[in-house]
Parts: C-alpha cells; structure tokens; sequence
C-alpha cells in the first residue's frame, strides 16, 4: 500500500473522527450522530458549535454559558480594523482579507500557550470564530465608505452578523435561514480546508495557523466559490430576459459547466440544498419576489429531467441554493466564499481538537520520478 499512488488522496484513510459522517448514496449528513435537518431545523448555530467542539449537545446552563464566553469575544482590536483600512485602499479581495485579519488575532492573544494544549486550542478557537463575523462585516462596511458597526452581544450570532452588516436588526425570517445557513456549512468531513487546517495543527502549530491554513484552501475555486458562480449565472439569465429553459439548454449547448451542480461525495441531492431549497422559497414568499428561488428551481428542474444532459444523474449540490439565500438576505457576492469560511471554522476547529487529542505529525510521501545519476558540472563550465 506504501507504494500505491493515490493522486488526490483518493479513497486514503488518514484519520478517524466522530465529527461528521456522509453517506454518499442515501444523500445523509450527520454531526456526532445528529441528522443535520433535524439540527438546521431544530438547533442554533451556537448548538452545533458547542456539539462539534464538545462532542455533545449542551444542556441549557451550558449553552448560556459558552454564547456568554463567545459573544464576549466579538469586538476586534483597533489594529485590525486598521489593517482592513489598509486592504480595502489596496482593493484587496474578502477572502484575502479575512485570511490576513484572522492571523492577525494571535497578537492580542495574551494567554500564553504550550504547543498541543488543547484548552488552548478551545480558547483560540472561540476568539477566531467569535471575531469572524466582525472582521468580514467591518471589511464590507469599510470599503463601502461606511463605519463599522459595533456587535450587538445580545443578537444570536448570526442575527449579529446581519445586523453588524446592514446596520439594523434583521427579521426573524433572515436571521433563522443565515442561522440554518451557518449550521449547514459548519463541517463536511475530510474536505481540503479541513485537511489542511489538520496538517497545519499536526505540527503542533496554534490554532490561528491552522484556521488560516484552513481558509486559504478554501479561497481556491475548485473548493470554495461555486455559489459565486451559481448566483452570477442566475444575475446573467435574469439580465438576458428569456425563460430558464431555454436559456439553460442554450448554455449547455454552447459547453458551459453548471456551477454548483453535482458533488464529489452525494450521489443524489445534497442534503444541506435539500434545507436551502425550502429557505430560498421561504425568503422569496416574504419578500414577495421569488424570481431568484424560481430561476433555480426551473434549472433544477431541466437538468433534472433531461436526457440529453451530459452530467444526467448528478444533482444540486449545497451551492446551488446557498447564493439564491445569500443574495436575497443582501449579501454582496464576493461575500459568499467567507461566509463559507466563517461557518467552517466550526468543524477545523472540531477536527483540531480531535486530531491533537492523539497527534501524529501528517507527514505523507512522494514517489520519486526524477533522474539520479546526472553529473555535476561546475557554473564556469556549463
């Protein structure tokens, strides 16, 4: 096995964790055994947190607590809002923006730490979730010529983000679908981020290296970034004026991918799109315009049904209504990919925690393709 190839990684067993399970065929996520529609449905984002960091759902004392201990932690240091100053007259992308940010929050960490302490690993976890949505509403309103605004410690944390970015409390329709949101995107097994966060916390890095491994695996666009595209894609048919049908097939016609459709792991629809479909409708029913939910709906449709589609069999992923809720709770689109971040720091931070409870350093091999016996010959001489 030592000397198999699996490019990828494919099917290689590195770790084992109780975090989350999927199964691929039965289109079933779970956290710590928990079916996540009955936790989208039913839990907070700050449940879910505790869970994946806990290994159990809090009893009620114990959750007051931890939200107490996380909304503590909300306001970031003047030297970060300085530092987002200065990216956004550099035009510096959010995505980058937050990476930077969220390392930058080791400064002002004055709790000293040995390497694998995995109270320390809580501590420093807790500060970077609990400041993410602060950094990535301040950076929004900054380069939007507005002043940040500051966390409201009373408002859920994802009420908190939506009132941090707009300026005012959201309804109770927005703040439950971005609660549900968060819940959905808080961990997904073994992904690249996840991985990476791991190999970072393997060496016994801290945690603020880890995470920001994690969310620089995540900017790349074969991992983060399709409910961008899915959006985009929608903007663009609504621009062109035609019915969804007809300008889908068209675009297939011509080559084009589908973003947001089909998934490395689910064999039918994503559970988590599954969640999103109905939140899309939701928001749409509220607002009195559902063209966003009813474009998606008649794609998924079409490319559902037709037997001259080339990826017939595949289904929507979580992308592919994750934007059409984004969008509709006013989310600009370059956003969308940190929102993914900041919900995932959730499950790096989880798999950090199980991982160094049993640490090994991830230390993988290479096959070796080169040459071996070429000779040396002296810069004067070549």
């Amino acid at each position: 096995m030592a000397d198999d190839l699996q490019k990828g990684l494919d099917e290689v067993l590195v770790a084992e964790s109780s975090l989350s399970h999927i199964d691929g065929d039965a289109g079933q996520l779970v956290y710590h055994g928990y079916d996540i529609k009955d936790l989208a449905r039913e839990a907070s984002f700050e449940e879910v947190l505790y869970l994946l960091w806990n290994d159990e759902l809090p009893e009620r004392d114990d959750l007051e607590a931890f939200v107490e201990d996380l909304s503590a932690e909300y306001t970031i240091e003047e030297g970060v809002v300085t530092t987002l100053e200065d990216l956004v007259a550099a035009d510096e992308r959010p995505m980058a923006a937050v990476r930077t940010a969220v390392s930058m929050l080791s400064a002002s960490d004055d709790e000293d730490a040995e390497p694998g302490d995995i109270d320390a690993v809580r501590h420093q976890g807790l500060r970077i979730a609990a400041k993410f949505p602060t950094i990535l509403a301040a950076y929004d309103r900054l380069r939007n010529g507005e002043e940040p605004v500051e966390p409201n410690e009373e408002l859920s944390y994802a009420a908190n983000f939506l009132y941090m970015l707009h300026g005012e409390e959201p309804d109770d329709v927005a703040a439950e679908t971005f609660d549900m949101a968060l819940i959905l995107h808080a961990d997904h097994g073994l992904n690249a981020s996840t991985f990476t966060s791991m190999v970072v916390a393997s060496t016994l890095a801290d945690t603020y290296s880890s995470v920001t491994g994690g969310i620089s695996a995540l900017s790349g666009s074969l991992h983060g970034g399709a409910n961008q595209d899915v959006m985009e894609v929608l903007l663009e048919l609504d621009e062109s004026g035609q019915d969804p049908t007809e300008w889908i097939a068209e675009q297939i016609d011509d080559g084009r991918r589908i973003p947001g459709w089909g998934h490395r792991v689910y064999n039918v629809k994503d559970p988590r799109a599954e969640i999103l479909t109905e939140k899309s409708e939701d928001l749409g029913n509220a607002s009195g315009e559902k063209k966003w939910y009813d474009y998606a709906a008649a794609i998924e449709k079409y490319l559902t049904e037709e037997e001259d589609f080339p990826s017939k069999g595949l289904a929507p992923n979580v992308d592919f209504y994750s934007g059409t809720v984004y969008y509709q709770l006013g989310i600009p689109l370059d956003m969308y990919t940190p929102i993914f971040a900041m919900s995932r720091t959730a499950g790096w931070v989880g798999h950090i925690l199980e991982y160094q409870s049993d640490n090994r350093l991830i230390r993988p091999r290479a096959r070796y393709v080169g040459p071996t016996d070429e000779e040396f010959v002296p810069i004067d001489e070549r």
